[in-house]
């Protein structure tokens, strides 16, 4: 049977801001239970829009490995959902590419941002820590 998981993972920013504030990005976790074999897709907002095969703008799936921070250390794993919890995530992820209203904008502050888009995917389930700089950028209810 195959089983699926949503990880919300962060990782300080490179330089001066690092000090303050995270990068926040989503890892669907999809696997045969008893397995070794697992498939992971990283997705995420990046401050420069297009840089690899797919990508919709500035949203990229797979851009950097899953786990792999953004420059300045490691990342962290911040949440995880399991299973009948993990399925609206992914559908809202999976979605995102046609959903997402800022797909085609990128502003450190005050967003939308990386952060705007994790908090975004994840909005029913928890808000993002204070090291989230961009969470509470608006976004509109037709977009939900």
């Amino acid at each position: 049977m195959e089983t699926i998981k949503v990880e919300l993972r962060a990782a300080k920013i490179p330089g001066l801001a690092g000090v303050f504030a995270d990068h926040y990005w989503l890892v669907v976790i999809r696997g045969i239970d008893g397995s070794s074999c697992q498939k992971c897709d990283r997705w995420e907002i990046w401050q420069r829009a297009r840089l690899n095969d797919c990508c919709w703008g500035h949203l990229h799936k797979n851009l950097l490995a899953p786990w792999q921070g953004v420059g300045n250390g490691p990342s962290r794993s911040i949440q995880q959902w399991v299973g009948d919890e993990a399925l609206p995530i992914v559908e809202r992820i999976e979605s995102s590419p046609g959903s997402y209203p800022f797909i085609e904008t990128y502003r450190y502050w005050p967003g939308p941002n990386s952060n705007t888009f994790a908090q975004w995917i994840v909005r029913d389930k928890m808000k993002l820590g204070m090291r989230a700089v961009g969470k509470s950028f608006w976004i509109p209810e037709i977009a939900s």
